[in-house]
């Protein structure tokens, strides 16, 4: 797999379009610091990172379990995702560049020098970096 973050975003995509309760991936530690940043701001109500233990075929993996939050009346809460830098273009922003996702409503996830955090977060900490995704 070329981009394991594009295809987190996918899963979450397709499970919310279904309307799932939950949906697994294969875990990483950039991958569960994003699922941080989405219970953070409130698009899903929580992870867990499970060991499946090895088999005789398979070797030990974990795996990122996140549990997906929808509206009181069965609306979702993530109406769109978008990868914006991948592999083959990578898009950088420094601190005064940081751009709003749908004039503030939703959220943008950059990795800095300082972790990763929402562009919100990057402004008020002064510090730019590649914007991995758009949230909203």
């Amino acid at each position: 797999m070329t981009d394991p973050i594009a295809d987190m975003l996918t899963r979450i995509r397709n499970a919310v379009t279904a309307k799932h309760t939950r949906v697994d991936m294969p875990a990483s530690r950039l991958k569960a610091e994003i699922a941080r940043i989405l219970q953070d701001e409130g698009y899903i109500q929580g992870f867990k990172l499970l060991d499946e233990p090895e088999t005789k075929t398979m070797p030990a993996t974990k795996t990122l379990r996140l549990f997906l939050k929808y509206g009181p009346h069965g609306e979702r809460l993530i109406t769109g995702v978008e990868r914006i830098s991948r592999p083959g273009r990578r898009v950088y922003f420094g601190k005064e560049e940081v751009p709003e996702v749908l004039a503030g409503l939703g959220t943008s996830i950059l990795t800095t020098s300082r972790g990763v955090m929402t562009g919100r977060a990057a402004v008020k900490a002064g510090v730019g970096g590649e914007v991995l995704c758009n949230i909203w």
